[in-house]
Parts: C-alpha cells; structure tokens; sequence
C-alpha cells in the first residue's frame, strides 16, 4: 500500500509570516499537531509543529503578565520557529517506507509532496492505523491464532489452505519471521468459521504449533 492511500488530503496551511498566535488558534480549532507551511504558490518551505509551539510557550515562572504574553505571541512569526527543510515523501511511497523513516528519524509526520507541492501529510497516527487495519484487530467477529511456522516454500499456503478446507474465512495474514528462532516464522491468522474452537482444535490433530489462540465473543 502506497502513502497516497492512507495520507491526510484535507489540509490546513499557513504561511511563514503567519502570526504564532493565529497558528496555536488553528492548531487547537481544528485538532492539529503539524501545520505545513507554504508560499503563496502552495511549494513547501516549512513544517510547524505542537513541539515549535510548546518552546515558544512561556514557562510557568514567567513574570510576564497575560498581556505581555499575548503581546509576544502577536509578533512572533512561525517562520521564525518552523523547522526548515522537513523531511517529506511522495504519494508514491510505500508506507512502510514512510513509517521507517519516521522512526528512523524520530518524527511524527511527512509532508507528502508532488512536484514541490504538498498535496498532503502522513503522521504516526495514521502508520499506527494503518498497522491496526492490516493486523484486523478491529474485527469482533473473528477467530486469532497465532502458529510457529518452518521458514520454507508452501508453508504459510498450507496452513490457509487447511483452514479454508474445514470452513473457515480468511480475514488477514501477517506473518513475520522470528527474531528469535532461526528459520521459523510466525503466522497470525484472523478467521472467520462457524466452529472455531473446532477448527482450531484440528489444526493441532495436523501437528500445527499454536503458540496463541483468541476465540470470538459469543
């Protein structure tokens, strides 16, 4: 799956002569963490961010008073806080690519870009719901298992195949290999089956190592 599938298009701007201000106020309004910011010709030239505003926010033992305060927030500009030149990614990126440079380097959102242009942004709240989707730990109505697998050809299709033979439904598949053991792998299966304890329970008679297993809610 491609950035361009899970990134957010519905975008709220601003401009590096933006008042600090003026950006906590759309920041807090529309819910907001990072803020892109653009020239006139909506090309990439900044990120704003709820940490450049949380520097920017005065301590708790200021001796300023609340207007003093106000005062400064009205001059200062987020193009004097913004972090210059952020990272970014394209449309096209993978998204676990996405996700690996973000972790890589610490960051919580890509300015997704086209030519320049940014036509979008990916944050770690949409990686993490990526990763819930495709894990289908949304879904109250399936069956979970997880099996030690050999890491070899055929493995992985047998099983599925065994349980699609005695009447169950794949949901999803993710089957990383062990970190811990060499050559084995892991599958965890979200199924749907009339008789899932039944089917479970067969798995085993076929020699399958069920290291976890998670029945659905009657």
């Amino acid at each position: 799956m491609y950035v361009a599938q899970i990134m957010s298009t519905k975008l709220d701007t601003v401009r590096a002569d933006t008042k600090l201000s003026q950006a906590a106020n759309l920041m807090r309004e529309k819910n907001r963490r990072f803020l892109p910011v653009v020239d006139e010709k909506n090309r990439l030239v900044g990120l704003f961010s709820h940490k450049e505003l949380a520097r920017a926010a005065p301590s708790d033992i200021t001796t300023l008073s609340v207007g003093e305060v106000n005062y400064l927030t009205s001059k200062i500009t987020v193009g004097e806080l913004m972090q210059q030149k952020p990272l970014t990614c394209s449309a096209g990126t993978l998204v676990e690519e996405a996700g690996l440079l973000m972790r890589q380097n610490r960051i919580g959102c890509l300015p997704v870009l086209h030519q320049d242009h940014v036509v979008g942004v990916i944050t770690e709240d949409d990686i993490l719901d990526f990763l819930l989707d495709i894990t289908g730990c949304r879904l109250t109505d399936t069956a979970r298992i997880a099996v030690h697998l050999p890491d070899q050809t055929g493995m992985l299709g047998n099983l599925l195949r065994r349980i699609n033979e005695y009447g169950g439904y794949i949901a999803t598949v993710v089957s990383p290999v062990s970190p811990i053991e060499a050559g084995k792998r892991i599958a965890i299966i979200r199924y749907r089956a009339d008789n899932p304890a039944g089917l479970d329970d067969h798995l085993q008679e076929l020699g399958y190592d069920l290291v976890a297993e998670e029945l659905p809610d009657d």
